[in-house]
C-alpha cells in the first residue's frame, strides 16, 4: 500500500524517516518532464531532490536505492502516484506520493514556486 501525503505533511514524514533511520537521507523524486522542472521546482531542505522523468524510471530503477525512503512528486499527483505504486510493486517499502504535487506545494509550503 502506498500512502499519500500532502505537501504540508512532508516535514512530519521527513521527521518520521529520520527517527526510523537517522543515517539515511530521504529522497524526493520529481518525476516531471525537464521543461516542467525548469518552470517550477522545489528547494531541497532535509532531503535529496532527484529529477527523473516518469518514462525513464523503469530503465533507471537501479539508481534508486531500496533502503531510502522516497516521496514521489509531479505536477498534481497523478504521475507521482503511478510511480509510487510502480516502485512499491518493485519492492520499495518506504514510498509515499505527494498528493497535489508541486501545485499544492506552491499553496501549502512555498508561494514563491510558480504555478503552471
Amino acid at each position: 500500500m502506498v500512502r499519500h501525503i500532502r505537501p504540508a505533511q512532508l516535514a512530519a514524514w521527513l521527521q518520521q524517516c529520520r527517527t526510523r533511520a537517522p543515517d539515511v537521507e530521504p529522497l524526493v523524486l520529481d518525476v516531471r518532464e525537464p521543461w516542467e522542472v525548469q518552470t517550477a521546482s522545489v528547494r531541497a531542505d532535509g532531503f535529496e531532490l532527484r529529477h527523473m522523468p516518469m518514462a525513464s524510471i523503469p530503465l533507471r530503477l537501479a539508481e534508486l536505492p531500496k533502503q531510502r525512503p522516497i516521496a514521489c512528486l509531479c505536477h498534481h499527483g497523478g504521475r507521482s502516484a503511478q510511480v509510487a505504486f510502480f516502485l512499491h510493486r518493485q519492492g520499495y517499502e518506504d514510498v509515499v506520493n505527494i498528493a497535489g504535487g508541486i501545485h499544492a506545494w506552491a499553496t501549502e509550503i512555498d508561494p514563491s514556486v510558480p504555478q503552471y
